[in-house]
């Protein structure tokens, strides 16, 4: 019983659950990312290329085996997916620029926040009498 309490306590602690809201949101706007490249991006890109579907593009290496008596595939074909590596790609750069992005919003505003909070040292303290006759002291002696 008491490895499910530290248990709880573990997943009940602030900073999991901020990670845990994190991943969910990070894997939604991966979602997002994928469909905006896949949608929306790599089409028009593929068409100023010559109308090519970047999922089309892939380089076989061995074809499918297949058994001529009912067509069924008896061996898959190995290919390289290149079109999809490289919508990956895009994916990942557009998601890597976009958290670059919301890191330097975070820290130039952490550093206004800072710069508004740091004050001015303190002036020193007035010197005291015992101070001062001292200082006329030390300035009277010095003159003689």
């Amino acid at each position: 019983m008491k490895m499910i309490q530290e248990f709880k306590e573990f997943a009940m602690k602030g900073n999991v659950i901020d990670m845990a809201v994190g991943i969910i949101l990070g894997a939604a706007f991966g979602k997002i990312v994928a469909s905006v490249v896949n949608d929306v991006i790599m089409p028009p890109v593929g068409l100023l290329v010559g109308g090519i579907d970047f999922k089309d593009i892939v380089v076989n290496l061995r074809d499918a085996v297949v058994d001529p008596s009912n067509g069924q595939v008896i061996k898959a074909a190995v290919v390289l997916r290149i079109g999809v590596f490289l919508q990956t790609v895009v994916d990942f750069l557009i998601i890597a620029f976009s958290i670059f992005m919301l890191i330097k919003g975070v820290n130039k505003f952490s550093r206004k926040k800072q710069a508004e909070t740091v004050e001015a040292p303190p002036e020193p303290p007035a010197p005291t009498r015992d101070q001062e006759l001292l200082t006329e002291i030390r300035d009277l002696l010095k003159n003689k």
